[in-house]
């Protein structure tokens, strides 16, 4: 579910020739280049150090150019940001509500767990310091709910809910243990919270905790 890094680097991967011709010319390569290089910049230098100055030299275009299509770091990080929604996620099927839901989890493990510094805790972080960060992470993160809605539907089309469910109450409840252990209390990372958090959610979801209003 939380894809930001592959996302973003997808945005900066140089593809064929060929290929770029095709889709956009010489300013989607521009767009390519420019996110490529906020994104480097941000882990390298933090926030602080992110410039659109830099960020033109890194990506070896003119300041002017920055400058006249995003205008300030605020706008950048937006673009990386909602660049990270140009793509065709979407959820696993299992086969079942828990262990669909397991899954999704392990890719927020797996994003949040590393150690070391990435691109989603720095675009995370970044959106504490920027409102149009903040504006384009709160789209990002709803797009994500909202393809994630499958998963609630299924469950409820193979009979493993009961009545109406609302699915963005149940996959934050899932997700959110991962957010706050990995973020917010840096604990260590524990393998089994992927699925303990999931089993937890399906478990309250099975017994009506997320039913929407009659």
């Amino acid at each position: 579910m939380d894809s930001l890094v592959q996302a973003s680097e997808d945005s900066g991967r140089q593809e064929p020739a060929t290929t770029r011709r095709r889709t956009g010319g010489r300013s989607a390569r521009v767009r390519t280049q420019v996110l490529q290089s906020v994104g480097a910049l941000l882990l390298e230098a933090g926030y602080d150090g992110l410039t659109v100055d830099a960020v033109a030299e890194r990506a070896g275009v003119h300041r002017t150019t920055v400058y006249r299509r995003w205008r300030d770091v605020g706008h950048l990080l937006a673009d990386v940001l909602d660049s990270a929604s140009d793509d065709t996620w979407s959820p696993p099927d299992t086969g079942s509500l828990e262990d669909d839901l397991t899954a999704l989890n392990q890719e927020v493990y797996e994003a949040l767990a590393g150690g070391a510094p990435n691109l989603t805790t720095a675009l995370i972080a970044a959106g504490f310091r920027s409102s149009e960060a903040a504006t384009a992470l709160s789209r990002f993160w709803e797009d994500r709910y909202t393809r994630c809605a499958v998963v609630v539907t299924r469950a409820a089309d193979r009979g493993e809910l009961p009545g109406s469910v609302d699915s963005r109450a149940l996959l934050v409840a899932a997700t959110a243990p991962l957010y706050h252990e990995l973020l917010l209390l840096r604990s260590v990372p524990d393998p089994t919270l992927p699925h303990g958090a999931a089993r937890a959610a399906a478990a309250a979801a099975r017994g009506g905790a997320f039913g929407t209003p009659q």
